[in-house]
């Protein structure tokens, strides 16, 4: 029942924000400024896509190294294949895919895997709350709004996320530090559950542990702090291509500001991140660079379709190189949301992750 609830939720935000998106909009100037778009921005943007997830899986292996050694093909591929996943399948699978399918390959823990991805998630954030505080501080005379209400709750929410993720980093940084704090701190709290749950919980929160170790090696924690910058210039990049394919005026760091809109917006757990990417672009390119509703809708198209058919096409064939099945992953799907309801309500040991994905 659950899991139809969320299902019908995820429908009902998806078409929502989808009718927001094209509200106004004359569906034959959208075609008009698709086909006006300059076509060699769209392929140099094509290309920064590649180039953002060439950066991501060398990153990936930097978070790894301390917990095991790592091949560039296997992290690029397993890369690829769980945001292909994420695009095609509900749940956002391919953040339980990905560090799997890496782990079985090279030998490595996947619950110290998956802690790869969560820290990888708290970088990201990061990175992005400081590419939009250099914005703020530097660039936010090039916008052209007369909505100063909007981009004042944009600064304040900027500023809550960011105190969040310090708040974030600091609880990662004592957990990675300290594992036989956390070891004490879970060996309390489980006292009071059945053996079988609590033998789970302790095993789960230590892997998980042993997952932040790059936060124990300043040289590691610096190589990936050094390459979010250059991962996500490379995001911006694209961003500010396709933007002025489409003609819209924008210096490029007022593509800061979009991929801090567009992060709020593919937070949204809808399939493929339809609606919320397309209405946070819509919102940022007309109320801040003067965009029309129709360059808005129709730039927010393409990059939507630059930014997520390629990696869902390459991703497909790996799969299918690989022998992994549609079928597989779907179970694995309901799988991961099956754990989360058993953690979330103690009920039971959960199963083991990967079944569904085997060949």
């Amino acid at each position: 029942m659950r899991g139809h609830l969320r299902t019908a939720l995820l429908l009902v935000a998806t078409f929502g924000l989808l009718a927001l998106f094209i509200r106004n909009a004359s569906l034959a100037e959208v075609t008009r400024e698709i086909r006006g778009a300059n076509l060699w921005l769209l392929l140099a943007g094509t290309f920064f896509t590649v180039v953002t997830y060439l950066v991501r899986a060398w990153r990936w292996q930097v978070l790894l190294a301390p917990i095991g050694r790592t091949h560039f093909g296997t992290a690029f591929r397993t890369t690829i294949i769980g945001f292909a996943a994420n695009f095609l399948l509900p749940a956002r699978v391919g953040e339980f895919l990905r560090p799997y399918l890496l782990a079985r390959r090279e030998s490595l823990s996947p619950t110290a895997a998956f802690a790869t991805i969560v820290l990888e998630r708290l970088v990201d954030l990061l990175t992005v709350l400081l590419l939009f505080g250099v914005f703020v501080v530097f660039f936010d005379s090039s916008i052209r709004t007369t909505e100063g209400a909007t981009y004042q709750a944009v600064k304040t929410g900027g500023l809550t996320a960011a105190a969040a993720a310090i708040l974030g980093a600091v609880l990662f940084f004592v957990l990675a530090g300290h594992p036989e704090r956390l070891g004490r701190l879970v060996d309390r709290v489980v006292r009071v559950l059945p053996d079988r749950i609590g033998g789970f919980i302790t095993h789960l929160a230590r892997t998980f542990a042993a997952g932040l170790a790059v936060m124990r090696q300043p040289v590691h924690l610096v190589r990936t702090l050094v390459l979010s910058i250059p991962l996500w210039l490379s995001i911006a990049m694209g961003i500010w291509l396709v933007t002025r394919a489409f003609h819209i005026t924008m210096p490029f760091p007022g593509a800061f500001l979009l991929v801090a809109l567009l992060t709020v917006g593919v937070a949204v757990p809808t399939p493929g991140s339809v609606g919320g990417f397309h209405y946070a672009y819509r919102v940022g390119a007309t109320a801040f660079y003067g965009a029309s509703n129709e360059q808005a809708v129709g730039a927010a198209l393409v990059l939507h379709a630059i930014s997520f058919i390629p990696v869902a096409l390459v991703g497909v064939l790996f799969m299918v190189q690989d022998g992994l099945q549609l079928s597989g992953l779907k179970r694995l799907a309901a799988e991961k949301r099956d754990i989360e309801a058993q953690l979330e309500g103690g009920a039971a040991a959960a199963p083991e992750h990967g079944e569904g994905a085997d060949r």
